[in-house]
């Protein structure tokens, strides 16, 4: 039940440094402020002169990363990687990077999205004779680099980018140089910082912030950055294709501190609150939000209509990771080991219950008979997104129409279904105008795939479940 308490996973969060005495200890910590990109396993590999090594294990950072292991990563270049087991499973096979080792040197891998040909190329290169060491589709880019032909790591790499489809966000490390590429879209967040001679590459802005790092600006779609000794190089490996960011990275995915295309996460959650409050127009005596990533909506709500913000739930951040299995009793009701409503707040208030998504409905339903239960005569539900009718086949963990709510029942379904006395989603429209993304295509240069069943890509047979093949638009 715990793992319903929050219904979406996105795969992992990428933080690379090169030229820098403290490379390891700095992807620490900008590991640790990607851990809410992913909380199933991290890893980080160092270059200690001519050679790489690495550690990795499953579990959080703080888990994975002891003093003891600590001894074994000096270098002066690392990346490092935090994932979700949302592509090929879980296992410690499959946390990154991937480390490989050939006669011509090693070759480190970290990827943040998902490949939606992944399973054709593995077929593919199956019938060649690779074997696979993991389930994970990041290690497609190793086996294609290989076979490519090219002497020149970056050749290789360029070649083997021309033949992935889907999201992603990738970190390539050698024994002498450093290599980032965006997929065409531009679907995952990337960006490039400078700490005095060194430069840093993230998911998000926060990790690069919280090492010191000066923000240069973001990777663009289908560009391949290579990093060395001698400096920065950029070039293109494919031809540019329609931006699309994927849109819940602004919704819930990234830290609120963090920027996104020069706008601020916190800043385009606020207006997507008050967008949502001028849709719903209700009357109540307090607005609160869900923890944590619907706080800043929740007082962007309250500002625009006046209604007191207050913490009419409470997150307890000590639930997570243990070896005490819940009994039966808190498994039916296993998210109240993670939020708690607060009596005093919402007894016998009008409350209006501020969250970014719904996925599953589950969690929704039970929030608001605790809210109930606490003493709430209404509660009142406002969503800062639209509905999600639509799976993801870009690193989040949404694939079928089954698991999603909004896909099988109308507004006024799901309202009776989690008990609200009245539910409110944001439109397509007012979430792109909140975010404030400017309209350089049809999209707004966001993928709205799982709101709009439009998808930036060709999704390929063999990502998509025999039975959800009628219902994906290509």
């Amino acid at each position: 039940m715990l793992a319903e308490i929050k219904g979406l996973n996105e795969e992992c969060g990428v933080f690379g440094i090169w030229g820098h005495k403290d490379a390891a200890q700095l992807t620490y910590y900008g590991l640790h402020s990607l851990q809410h990109r992913g909380q199933e396993g991290a890893g980080i590999v160092v270059k200690n002169g001519d050679r790489l090594q690495g550690v990795k294990g499953e579990g959080l950072v703080t888990e994975v990363f002891t003093a003891e292991k600590f001894k074994d990563l000096t270098g002066n270049a690392a990346i490092g990687h935090v994932r979700y087991a949302t592509a090929g499973g879980g296992g410690i096979e499959n946390v990154q990077p991937l480390l490989f080792r050939s006669q011509n040197g090693s070759l480190a891998v970290a990827h943040n999205g998902n490949l939606v040909n992944a399973q054709s190329l593995k077929h593919q290169l199956e019938s060649q004779g690779s074997i696979f060491q993991t389930t994970s589709d990041t290690e497609v880019l190793a086996h294609l680099m290989k076979r490519s032909g090219f002497s020149a790591i970056k050749d290789q790499m360029k070649n083997a980018l021309t033949m992935l489809k889907g999201a992603y966000a990738f970190l390539v490390m050698t024994e002498t140089e450093m290599l980032v590429a965006l997929d065409p879209n531009g679907l995952r967040p990337l960006s490039i910082g400078q700490l005095g001679d060194a430069y840093c590459v993230a998911s998000e802005t926060c990790a690069l912030d919280i090492v010191g790092a000066e923000f240069i600006r973001d990777v663009r779609p289908g560009e391949l950055i290579v990093i060395n000794d001698r400096g920065i190089q950029s070039e293109p490996f494919t031809y540019s294709a329609s931006s699309a960011i994927c849109t819940m990275e602004y919704v819930y995915f990234s830290r609120p501190d963090s920027n996104i295309h020069g706008i601020n996460v916190h800043a385009a959650r606020k207006n997507m609150g008050k967008f949502l409050a001028r849709q719903a127009n209700i009357e109540a005596d307090v607005v609160t939000g869900v923890p944590d990533s619907s706080i800043s909506a929740a007082i962007g709500y309250a500002e625009e209509t006046g209604i007191p913000y207050e913490m009419g739930l409470i997150k307890n951040r000590y639930v997570g990771r243990t070896f005490i299995q819940p009994s039966q009793a808190l498994r039916e009701q296993g998210v109240k080991m993670k939020l708690s409503p607060v009596r005093g707040i919402v007894e016998g208030k009008r409350v209006v219950m501020v969250d970014d998504s719904i996925v599953r409905g589950t969690t929704s339903r039970r929030i608001v008979a605790m809210l109930r239960e606490a003493g709430a005569t209404e509660v009142h539900v406002c969503i800062s997104s639209p509905p999600m009718k639509n799976p993801c086949f870009y690193g989040i963990d949404t694939s079928t129409h089954e698991e999603l709510i909004a896909s099988n029942h109308s507004v006024e379904e799901i309202r009776e279904m989690i008990g609200a006395d009245s539910l409110t989603f944001l439109s397509v429209e007012g979430m792109l105008e909140a975010i404030g993304r400017p309209a350089i295509n049809e999209t707004c240069g966001q993928c709205l795939a799982c709101f709009t069943g439009n998808y930036p890509t060709e999704i390929y047979a063999d990502t998509v479940l025999p039975h959800e093949k009628e219902l994906v638009k290509k």
